[in-house]
């Protein structure tokens, strides 16, 4: 048996149509907010999400007000997750260290690790308030030794949602401002009147807020290219179809251009799985966004051995990947292209979106082939030194790179290094 597709999503080409809409979209907002400031921005805030305050920038009293109106278990449960979070990330700063040494006598290299200036993190909460991506941006922003972290989030039912201001304040969050969309990335990455511009802006969001990062990058840096989320379950006969089902619709409710992939080699659970869908999504609140993701966008792929279901994993390069074989470390050992594995049937991805620790802002769109997400290095520039410190290295040295220019006809660059050799030679 060979590879077989026994459910397809939308055809590419669908998918570049829907992108080139949200492209023009996208820049002729930037544009605007980048002649109008301020003016547009507000403009664009009042129409997309119907909200216009004095200020956008929240108080201390307002937060603290946001802050005050939630239970102590909310704020508990905050605390809790980014604990996990803040912990993980320390590890991962631990790990990065500054080095020097004297690879030649008398010639020192360094790097050192320097985190950037300022960050602008943006918090999805239009639809859904999704808590978790401020402790993801803010809070490992801050670990990394970030100077001044902005956060934006979306009002949330005519008001700035209490639960997401309360994780971006407990996280070190030193300006929270109530923007969505295209218009809080653009104000953050160009600054406006009231808003000083940042050197990166990072944190998932819509296509719309994904596609203005792209258009944005190399004025500033951004984490990664995050499009709709996606998901996949790689699975055996040692879980059951329902299993898989709500694995897979979990992310699907994210919006309903979510890719969400089912590779097994279990014939029982790929002809069991459209019923176990149907079952699962009856009981979802959240169903009306899952169905039509599942729909447009869901596939389930029977391969016949493991080989060839790392070989499909591969090839479609998913943002989340769920593992629930006999063997999970596997696939660990040979994956080279995800965003973050979940291994075994005891995890599940909402437990890395929420609270386990690892970084929830991933790779999509196969974007898992050249980077993984975001996490504390991100914020971190490696910036390099050298030090000579005799006359004799400088000497050494310079003889080197005099005939290395030479070969490249670049006299300016070869007397850089001559004039050095003239002087610091011996008599």
């Amino acid at each position: 048996m060979t590879v077989q597709h026994l459910k397809q999503g939308k055809p590419a080409a669908a998918k570049a149509d829907l992108q080139a809409q949200v492209r023009s979209t996208v820049e002729a907002i930037l544009r605007d907010i980048e002649t109008r400031g301020d003016a547009a921005v507000r403009e664009y805030s009042a129409k997309f999400d119907h909200w216009s305050p004095a200020t956008l920038r929240l108080s201390q009293a307002e937060i603290d007000a946001c802050i005050a109106s939630l239970p102590a278990r909310t704020l508990d449960d905050i605390r809790f997750a980014q604990a996990q979070i803040r912990r993980f990330a320390q590890i991962q700063r631990d790990s990065m260290k500054d080095v020097e040494v004297e690879t030649l006598p008398g010639v020192v290299l360094g790097h050192r690790n320097i985190p950037v200036n300022s960050v602008g993190c943006y918090i999805p909460g239009g639809k859904y308030p999704l808590i978790a991506s401020a402790h993801m941006s803010v809070l490992t922003a801050k670990v990394a030794g970030v100077p001044r972290v902005i956060a934006a989030a979306p009002p949330f039912e005519g008001k700035p949602c209490a639960e997401i201001v309360a994780a971006m304040h407990l996280a070190g969050a030193d300006e929270i401002y109530c923007l969505g969309g295209v218009q809080a990335i653009a104000a953050m990455a160009l600054g406006t009147e009231s808003i000083a511009a940042v050197d990166m802006i990072v944190g998932p969001g819509n296509a719309y807020v994904a596609e203005a990062k792209r258009q944005l990058f190399g004025r500033v840096g951004i984490d990664l290219f995050a499009g709709p989320t996606e998901t996949m379950v790689i699975c055996d006969d040692t879980v059951d179809a329902e299993l898989v089902a709500v694995d897979l619709l979990g992310q699907a409710e994210h919006g309903p251009t979510s890719p969400a992939y089912c590779i097994t080699r279990s014939a029982k659970i790929a002809a069991e799985l459209p019923a176990a869908i149907e079952t699962v999504l009856a009981r979802l609140d959240t169903r009306a966004v899952a169905a039509v993701s599942w729909r447009d966008y869901g596939e389930i792929i029977l391969c016949d051995t493991q080989e060839e279901m790392l070989q499909e994993a591969e090839r479609l390069c998913s943002e989340h990947v769920q593992v629930m074989t006999a063997d999970p470390d596997w696939f660990l050992q040979r994956m080279t292209r995800y965003g973050a594995l979940f291994l075994g049937h005891r995890t599940n991805v909402s437990y890395g979106d929420k609270v386990i620790g690892t970084n929830h802002t991933l790779p999509t769109q196969g974007a898992g082939r050249y980077t993984g997400g975001l996490w504390v290095g991100k914020f971190i520039k490696t910036h390099t030194y050298q030090r000579v410190l005799t006359d004799q290295a400088s000497v050494m040295v310079g003889e080197y790179c005099s005939r290395l220019c030479g070969y490249e006809h670049m006299s300016g660059h070869k007397e850089q290094a001559d004039i050095r050799v003239r002087r610091f030679q011996p008599a």
